[in-house]
């Protein structure tokens, strides 16, 4: 049910930020769509704990916070190897082990990797992921485990 409530509130933001109408009858249609897509929702039975993650919420916004810090510190470091040159690059491949338990978490860590400018992850299978790197000293990063401890956090 929490998750209902959840989807109903994400729906009705969603149509008043972008109707920017708040008369009665564009509420009154927008009301009836937001129904309209739980019901198919709940037949579809697609509602649950992935596609409603309400257990992020509490901590989403500080570790978007702490992500986009590093994807602009990432950003300035992989223009600085620009202007330096190849010879300043050491491209690196390797399985690194994560702690996440969940599929989400999974995916959101490596998904955090790809978005860092200078890595990207490229397969995930049980508890490694494999992820390429513009230096090496990145993947040294990755393994002393800063961004999977914070999504290890995230998760719980």
């Amino acid at each position: 049910m929490k998750h209902t409530i959840s989807l109903f509130v994400t729906l009705a933001v969603f149509w008043l930020l972008n109707s920017g109408h708040y008369s009665l009858l564009i509420l009154a249609l927008g009301f009836a769509s937001i129904a309209l897509i739980l019901v198919i929702a709940h037949k579809m039975d697609v509602v649950d704990h992935e596609s409603q993650p309400i257990h992020l919420t509490r901590n989403i916004f500080g570790y978007f916070y702490w992500l986009i810090k590093e994807i602009v510190q990432a950003n300035i470091v992989v223009v600085k190897h620009i202007w330096l040159g190849e010879q300043s690059i050491s491209p690196a491949l390797k399985k690194i082990k994560i702690s996440q338990q969940t599929d989400m978490g999974k995916v959101i860590y490596a998904n955090s990797i790809t978005l860092t400018p200078g890595t990207v992850a490229i397969d995930l299978v049980e508890d490694e992921l494999t992820v390429h790197a513009l230096l090496y000293k990145d993947i040294e990063s990755l393994e002393i485990g800063e961004m999977d401890r914070r999504v290890t956090m995230l998760e719980r």
